[in-house]
């Protein structure tokens, strides 16, 4: 087979339109763009989104609906997050006259690497990168004091209201998705042989993985809920929340964690090692409200995380791309599919705003944002986009400094590379080339996650990306049913750059949730997506199918999707692919042919096989909250009325 027409392995059912669809007025739908006024929520799968819809229908805010959401992601998601993990939420608060008024903000549920894990302690051990599995790059799990930090500060609901869900799809079970079942069964020998627990906990007596489909519980996490609700005690509903903040990252949940920590697992590097984690690093760790970082994007303010995410860097390409004719407003208006033209220019601009990401961002004071985002340092970068695929990973000097890249990294070229990757779909191991494992039999994964939308009748509006805490990445912790977060894996073991490893230093991540708000209209805009290296591409054609074609939030999810893997990957073990370029197959014949043409590395994935967006708005001139949610995966789904 021709390499340049690879097809990616995904489901069989995936390998035609999902749905019968239809035409909507502003371009082909799987499904409708829902509309209503009570409120939405959409979500990767679809549990989550009835918990979070039961939750605003039993009287629950957004935020409350968010977090019931989260945890019941932790359930049923378990492949790509879980309580060890972590969660970036973006939001804002709806005003006396409903519909969102308030401004924006970030809340970092971003765990912080450990006191002990540094760059000297790497170099002890003989490593040069981070392993992406085992114990070693554990953060402090983030997820949980997130969501219930969110919940005490804006919710309205008690935890027991809004955990139930996540209580009862772990205790009485719930329908295994296939993808979990594949999962399970790609490392099911690693299990076996050297994480006992995670056999203890997925495997059957005889070692066979579940089946998909059929009900599956974990007791050990039922329980280790029911703990937390047992001890959220306190004269009011807040201090009950306080009394389960302290439990989990000062009682029986870091207790478990400090111990389990200190036993050598096998991780990636093919040896054992014990963890840096200790019960210590938990209880002097807090979530942390931060100001979002916001560009003006042809009048909508577009918000994201800091640049401890990789978030300014979907804005640093939007900065790019505003002065590209071919993404003119009402270029292309209505049209489903994007054309060479908006492809070539979108990737182009990428691979720009991600070399400044190598080179500038980490969780630092004295990261340049507002030199990456100046309107003149955008312009000189939008200038070196040509007419052919550049192959070089080139970050700019945003305010006279020579950038720095890792040693892994060549700079200017990018020959030097780790290898070429094994799944073109970097960050998202729902897509795969045809044979290929989703996950290595040691657990190594590009890592992925889950996201939530919800909107509520008051406007407020959340936007969240649960991660990490993959079952296939480090051993469950027995007793408390989940395993420990890889995140650290982000960390670059050289000294001197921006996310360089560091004692109770956040990682760069990759989660990148996205509140927008049109100055003129006030709608605001929530949405987001899975998929790694990936989240902000995949977003970026949601984007432009959304405010520069006009489809609807549904179109503009199902239109055609693409990205680019030319610059370093932020998972273990670090791969680059100089000029390559994904692309589902629904672009079209001429769209590859043109893009083959100016020298990009194509590869024609299935038709729907890219990204996981869930979207939803609020809309005060109609009236309306709306929402939409992909049907990649036939999985994630929105709800509301």
């Amino acid at each position: 087979m021709d390499v340049q027409s690879l097809r990616f392995g995904i489901a069989a059912t995936q390998q035609r339109r999902p749905y019968g669809g239809a035409m909507s007025s502003a371009g082909f739908t799987t499904r409708p763009e829902l509309a209503g006024t009570f409120g939405m929520v959409a979500s990767t799968h679809w549990l989550a989104s009835q918990a979070g819809m039961a939750t605003l229908e039993a009287g629950g805010n957004a935020f409350d609906a968010a977090v019931a959401a989260g945890f019941a992601l932790h359930v049923v998601e378990p492949h790509l997050n879980g309580p060890g993990g972590e969660v970036p939420i973006v939001f804002a608060r709806g005003g006396a006259g409903g519909f969102s008024s308030g401004a924006v903000s970030v809340l970092s549920g971003q765990g912080v690497a450990p006191a002990t894990a540094s760059i000297e302690a790497f170099e002890g051990l003989g490593l040069e990168l981070v392993p992406g599995t085992g114990l070693l790059a554990a953060t402090v799990p983030g997820a949980v004091g997130a969501w219930l930090t969110l919940l005490r500060d804006h919710g309205s609901l008690p935890l027991d209201a809004v955990l139930r869900y996540a209580v009862e799809y772990a205790e009485t079970g719930h329908p295994l998705a296939p993808r979990v079942a594949a999962t399970v069964d790609s490392v099911s020998e690693h299990f076996s042989t050297h994480w006992p627990t995670s056999a203890a906990t997925w495997l059957a007596a005889d070692g066979a993985p579940p089946t998909a489909g059929r009900l599956f519980r974990n007791p050990a996490l039922a329980s280790t809920y029911r703990r937390l609700l047992d001890a959220a005690r306190g004269p009011s509903r807040e201090a009950g929340i306080d009394a389960a903040l302290a439990a989990w990252y000062s009682g029986f949940v870091a207790d478990a964690i400090d111990v389990f920590s200190r036993q050598p697992v096998r991780d990636d590097s093919g040896r054992d090692h014990a963890g840096f984690l200790t019960g210590h690093d938990l209880a002097s760790w807090q979530p942390t409200y931060e100001p979002p970082v916001t560009t003006d994007w042809r009048g909508w303010d577009v918000s994201k995380a800091g640049p401890w995410s990789q978030g300014p860097a979907m804005l640093q390409a939007l900065a790019m791309l505003d002065g590209v004719p071919g993404l003119a407003p009402g270029q292309g208006a209505g049209e489903q599919a994007p054309t060479a033209d908006v492809v070539h220019a979108t990737v182009e601009a990428v691979k720009l705003a991600m070399g400044d990401r190598e080179a500038w961002y980490g969780d630092e004071p004295d990261v340049p944002l507002q030199d990456l985002l100046s309107p003149h340092y955008s312009a000189e970068r939008r200038a070196l986009i040509g007419d052919t695929a550049s192959l070089q990973l080139r970050p700019g000097s945003p305010d006279g400094r020579p950038p720095r890249l890792p040693r892994h990294v060549t700079h200017p070229s990018g020959a030097h590379t780790s290898g070429r990757a094994t799944g073109a779909g970097v960050g998202e191991p729902t897509v795969a080339r045809t044979g290929e494992q989703v996950v290595e039999p040691d657990g190594t994964t590009r890592g992925d996650t889950c996201h939530v939308d919800v909107v509520d009748r008051w406007g407020n509006i959340v936007s969240a990306t649960p991660s990490g805490g993959w079952l296939q990445s480090s051993p469950t912790i027995p007793g408390l049913g989940f395993a420990l977060g890889t995140r650290a894996q982000m960390f670059w073991l050289d000294r001197g750059l921006p996310n360089s490893l560091a004692p109770r230093k956040r990682p760069r991540t990759t989660l990148t949730p996205t509140l927008a708000r049109e100055r003129d209209t006030g709608r605001r805009l929530a949405f987001g997506t899975p998929g790694g290296d990936q989240q902000e591409q995949w977003q970026l054609c949601f984007w432009l199918a959304h405010t520069v074609r006009g489809l609807d939030l549904q179109a503009a999810i199902d239109a055609p999707a693409w990205h680019t893997t030319s610059f370093p990957s932020s998972f273990y073990p670090r791969e680059t692919n100089p000029g390559e370029v994904v692309v589902e197959s629904r672009v079209g014949d001429d769209v590859i042919a043109d893009l083959r043409r100016r020298g990009h590395d194509v590869l024609v994935a299935d038709p729907w096989s890219l990204g996981r967006l869930s979207a939803v708005s609020a809309d005060p001139e109609a009236g309306l909250l709306r929402a939409a949610a992909n049907p990649r995966g036939m999985q994630g789904y929105a709800v509301g009325r």
